[in-house]
């Protein structure tokens, strides 16, 4: 029975969430068989080929080595005004648009797509987003009361689907004056895709047309979380895209330290903001500031420092560079090996460009994810198929792992 306690706004249905639930699993198996007989490809962070969590020699003995004072203070609600200045500077590299920009501090990324999705768009206002998608898209907008519409991602040669994404867009502005796109690209989660520069060129064309009626609102969010992951600094270069454009397109960058610092418990990132109107970029500014304060008064102020550190001593970043490449090979490395296995085994792949994940489309997903199981083989199962974690798996079982999912993939269709 559920009681009349609870607002009826706070009522959801009981439920665990499935990949922490799934991961609990997994770590029940390996206490039970021993590491060399589970695969683990449940979480998305980094962890090495002894399956342990990977945490940058870099990042932490930055921390190890701040002030106390400085860990145990207060950060100003909008983030410190060096960890702004940086944080744009190192989202955007060398490919910085010439548009008025402004930072605010958030939670990591997943506080940035909050305060876009809340500040951007009202009640029953459309957030349309790729089918391929991090199910807290879905959760922040059924918390808000926003209307969560998808379009399929890839089209029948597993490009963008730029069609579907064109029909949707432009149906929902004909519903409504104001609209938020969310975007996780480049190494789309749970996929590994990026959009082109071709296709974002597309895109904008599209949303170009429609901003023609000064009466709609767009905002593009961009949730760059596993960018990092995607190359060595040319994977930017779309960034330069998003100047000059119109007032009523606002773009919203959802950054994240999460997994470019291996930071995920640390919870810092920032929402970036872009416009070609300096008032604009200050009432967005504002806005977030006064949402942090309503929400989680303020951020991580260690986890600010030492982005701030990491990007200002090029001593330490040297280090810092020296850790994000080792380890982004790495996972190029798993990834190759799971992909060119699946070639050898005619296991179904979706395009992977880089990240943390690889997927495979496959109906009946949450019954071959169950006998996946049986065989120590934990991967979560999604609306669409398969994500694989190869972040978390070494690459001696990313190899091997294509093979037995296609096999039990085979067993069902018999």
């Amino acid at each position: 029975m559920t009681s009349d306690m609870l607002a009826q706004n706070a009522r959801w249905p009981k439920f665990d969430d499935k990949i922490f639930a799934a991961a609990k699993r997994a770590s029940d198996a390996i206490n039970l068989y021993g590491k060399e007989k589970v695969i683990d490809s449940t979480l998305g962070a980094l962890y090495d080929d002894d399956g342990n969590i990977v945490a940058f020699d870099s990042v932490y003995k930055c921390l190890e080595n701040m002030d106390r004072s400085l860990i145990a203070s207060y950060a100003p609600i909008e983030g410190t005004i060096e960890f702004q200045k940086n944080v744009i500077d190192v989202c955007f590299g060398k490919y910085k648009p010439q548009a008025y920009i402004r930072a605010v501090a958030t939670p990591g990324g997943t506080g940035a797509v909050r305060h876009g999705i809340w500040s951007f768009t009202g009640e029953d206002d459309p957030v349309i987003c790729h089918d391929w998608y991090w199910p807290s898209y879905e959760l922040i907008c059924d918390e808000f009361k926003r209307n969560f519409v998808t379009y399929e991602l890839f089209d029948e040669k597993y490009k963008f689907n730029i069609k579907a994404f064109e029909k949707t867009f432009r149906k929902e502005l004909r519903k409504k004056d104001r609209l938020l796109a969310i975007f996780n690209t480049p190494a789309n989660n749970p996929t590994g895709y990026s959009l082109s520069d071709d296709e974002w060129d597309r895109v904008l064309e599209i949303v170009l047309d429609e901003a023609k009626n000064k009466n709609k609102k767009i905002t593009l969010l961009l949730d760059v979380a596993y960018m990092e992951y995607a190359g060595s600094g040319e994977q930017k270069k779309f960034f330069t895209k998003f100047q000059n454009l119109p007032d009523n397109i606002f773009i919203l960058i959802a950054f994240s330290m999460s997994k470019a610092y291996t930071a995920y418990g640390m919870r810092s990132g920032a929402a970036i903001g872009l416009s070609s109107n300096e008032d604009i970029v200050d009432d967005f500014y504002y806005s977030l500031s006064h949402a942090n304060r309503a929400n989680w008064s303020n951020g991580n102020h260690s986890a600010m420092e030492i982005l701030t550190k990491l990007n200002e001593d090029k001593d330490m970043e040297k280090s810092y560079l020296e850790d994000l490449n080792k380890y982004r090979a790495m996972l190029e490395g798993r990834a190759r090996a799971f992909i060119e296995s699946s070639k050898e085994v005619g296991l179904e792949i979706l395009p992977y460009f880089g990240g943390f994940f690889i997927s495979i489309p496959a109906e009946n997903s949450e019954k071959i994810s169950s006998l996946l199981e049986e065989k120590n083989i934990f991967i979560i199962a999604n609306k669409n198929g398969l994500r694989f974690a190869v972040c978390a798996v070494s690459k001696d079982k990313c190899r091997k792992t294509p093979r037995i999912i296609k096999e039990v993939m085979d067993s069902i269709k018999k």
